[in-house]
């Protein structure tokens, strides 16, 4: 979801020189931590973090608090000290030395062109008049299918206009993950959504967006009770909040540039839910209005892992 503020933001903090795929092939790590800023090495951390179940949210190359808090969670998943830093053990459980090629090439395809949506107005009313609230972008759509920023994207394809033929270098971050969900824990401080099966093993954890100190996430336990996919949004500004001084009841179309993305995990608590963002590049700074937040294709993956009853315990 490339933006003209997060655009500059990307501009001023990338490397004197751009990463290319090469770098980030023979790119290897020995000891110490991450490098500052934007590296072949995090990239290539995200990618083995987003395989092992661990979401880093968009793969960028940037160290931070979202890829420090996934490493956290791989430690705390394997048994290690519990400290957010990478160093050689974890490296190797990772896979690091022998996990194969962390990028693949990809043909943009005729069904990458289809389907895309006019510029998306800000206004919710004029939303509300849109058929389907979707990508705009084919580089758009083609950086959530890969789980990367869309700049990064851009980045490693300096040459690419992303039209039919195009190949292009993603990443690649292997199939999703199965299995059954029998508890969530909403990790309120970590901003992490750690998913658990019947036996309390680790089955997968997600950086999230939780509520502000206005609009607070809910506490204690509550329980899933529905899914839906592509869901339509309904602004109901008497019972939940107002936006753009609209005050009339409306429903937005589905798409994953809608206010809850392309999935919404309904609670058992009126208007809450678990659900997607149409800016995944902002989900670990951002707050939401109470729901919390997950990148499109984390709460996909989650979406097929939980049905009704599932626990989601809201901790601090």
């Amino acid at each position: 979801m490339r933006t003209l503020i997060s655009g500059l933001a990307f501009v001023l903090a990338a490397p004197a020189v751009a990463l290319t795929a090469d770098d980030i092939r023979t790119s290897q790590y020995n000891d110490g931590t991450l490098p500052e800023g934007q590296s072949a090495i995090a990239v290539k951390l995200q990618v083995l973090l987003d395989r092992a179940g661990i979401s880093p949210g968009v793969i960028d190359g940037y160290s931070g608090g979202m890829s420090e808090s996934a490493l956290r969670g791989f430690e705390s998943r394997e048994g290690f000290e519990i400290d957010g830093l990478l160093d050689p053990a974890v490296w190797s459980a990772l896979g690091g030395g022998d996990g194969g090629d962390v990028l693949q090439s990809y043909t943009v395809t005729q069904g990458d062109l289809d389907n895309l949506s006019p510029s998306i107005p800000e206004n919710v009313a004029k939303k509300a008049e849109m058929d389907m609230l979707g990508f705009t972008r084919v580089s758009e759509a083609l950086a959530e299918r890969f789980h990367m920023d869309e700049d990064f994207l851009i980045l490693l394809n300096p040459d690419a206009k992303f039209e039919l033929g195009d190949i292009i270098t993603v990443a690649n971050a292997g199939p999703s993950l199965e299995g059954e969900a029998a508890r969530i824990e909403i990790r309120k401080t970590d901003r992490r959504a750690v998913v658990f099966d019947v036996s309390g093993k680790m089955l997968a954890n997600y950086p999230v967006s939780i509520g502000s100190v206005e609009t607070p996430s809910p506490e204690g336990s509550l329980e899933v009770n529905a899914v839906a996919m592509d869901p339509t949004y309904s602004y109901r500004p008497s019972v939940n909040f107002e936006a753009d001084g609209v005050k009339e009841a409306l429903i937005l179309p589905p798409g994953p540039n809608g206010p809850v993305g392309s999935v919404w995990i309904d609670l058992t608590k009126p208007t809450y839910g678990l659900h997607g963002t149409d800016a995944p590049e902002k989900l670990f700074s951002a707050s939401s209005h109470g729901c919390v937040r997950f990148t499109n294709w984390d709460v996909e993956e989650l979406a097929h892992m939980v049905s009704k009853g599932v626990v989601v315990d809201f901790v601090e």
